[in-house]
């Protein structure tokens, strides 16, 4: 194998790819990236896979006619050539795999050597034959996961909440994350399927992985199967193993009859938060939120540290005075991924969950629920 490229240009595809590949496997060999040829010839297809998440990047290069015809699939180390990538301007540099897989890279400021593997060693990829595809703007589907994402649990004890849960049908969809302290559910009906309906929880990393690489002017087409879903994005394509397991039943925790309603400037409360948060205990991160008709005192303490603070903003509560605790970094979290001016919360007592919505039409379809945390004032 023998072409030339951009330095750029094969950095960014291997930037790309370099996503699935495990920093460190006791299968050397996933430490790796392939290179192979496009079946017309006109392209390069980096490829990269950890066994449950695999990124495949085409590449236009410039392949040499006279250069050596083996071989076709070589398994390039991927942390090596990444960093020498990186190091270098953005110049044209030749790269050249013979029989043996030793890998030149040529430049016209030098030369580097690197020892590669044989690519039919290199695991194959999931084929995808998906029963159920659709197409979005890159923009949507990014939203979707970056407002979600947050929620979701880091708990290996409960693997179905270890990623975001999508229901697909052919006239609505909702994409769901929680992880039991938090979850926010958002409604999105520009992302219909073709067909049947279909739900289905994407691992949180792959998730990541398609964000990264979403511009908002991309087309995204999303392909599910039995095990795998595939996102297809220009030039590049992620697949990762589905969840197999069952979605809690989240609607059983929305509660209905929360009938306290507070309105409060969505920017002035997540600012007080951030900053009376940095003197809350560092085992709970607890803050405490005091509503009155007109106004909230956001406090919180830190007692083995002698530290306290206090801030009060303006809001509008239209029930009967109340103490309420939240974690500050979930509640920081929920807050920040809010698009409206104010926020609405739904509230029933301090130890019932409460319901976070933008208190206009910005994006009507999200609802986010967040637990409160015990406060010592209890009765």
């Amino acid at each position: 194998m023998k072409f030339s490229a951009s330095s750029a240009d094969l950095l960014d595809a291997l930037n790309t790819v370099k996503g699935a590949v495990p920093s460190k496997s006791t299968l050397p060999i996933l430490e790796c990236i392939l290179f192979e040829q496009s079946d017309d010839g006109s392209a390069l297809l980096l490829s990269a896979t950890d066994l449950e998440i695999s990124i495949v990047r085409r590449v236009p290069v410039q392949f040499a006619s006279n250069g050596t015809s083996t071989p076709t699939r070589i398994a390039v180390p991927a942390k090596r050539l990444i960093d020498t990538l990186r190091a270098l301007p953005d110049l044209p540099i030749s790269f050249t795999a013979d029989g043996d897989f030793e890998i030149q890279l040529e430049t016209d400021q030098g030369h580097y050597k690197m020892v590669g593997h044989d690519g039919d060693d290199f695991p194959d990829l999931p084929e995808v034959d998906a029963a159920h595809t659709l197409s979005a703007e890159g923009a949507l589907v990014r939203d979707a996961i970056d407002k979600t994402s947050f929620a979701v649990s880091k708990d290996a004890l409960r693997p179905a909440m270890m990623g975001i849960y999508f229901q697909l049908d052919a006239e609505n969809s909702r994409i769901v994350a929680t992880d039991g302290h938090r979850l926010v559910k958002l409604d999105r009906p520009a992302l219909q399927t073709d067909g049947d309906d279909v739900s289905f929880i994407v691992p949180e990393k792959a998730t990541k992985l398609v964000s990264r690489i979403l511009d908002d002017d991309a087309l995204c087409t999303i392909g599910v199967s039995d095990g795998h879903v595939s996102f297809t994005i220009d030039e590049a394509r992620i697949i990762a193993r589905l969840i197999d397991e069952t979605y809690p039943n989240y609607n059983a925790v929305i509660p209905d009859e929360n009938d306290r309603q507070l309105v409060v400037n969505r920017e002035a409360l997540l600012s007080a938060v951030k900053r009376v948060g940095l003197y809350s205990s560092s085992m709970t991160n607890q803050i405490r939120l005091a509503l009155s008709e007109s106004e909230m005192t956001v406090s919180a303490e830190d007692i083995e540290r002698s530290s306290e603070a206090e801030e009060v903003i303006r809001c509008e509560y239209d029930s009967e005075a109340m103490e309420i605790g939240f974690n500050s970094e979930y509640l920081t979290e929920v807050l920040g991924n809010v698009d409206s001016e104010e926020v609405l919360f739904r509230l029933s007592s301090p130890n019932r969950a409460g319901i976070v919505v933008p208190n206009n039409t910005d994006d009507p379809d999200i609802l986010m629920l967040i637990m409160p945390v015990m406060l010592n004032t209890y009765a």
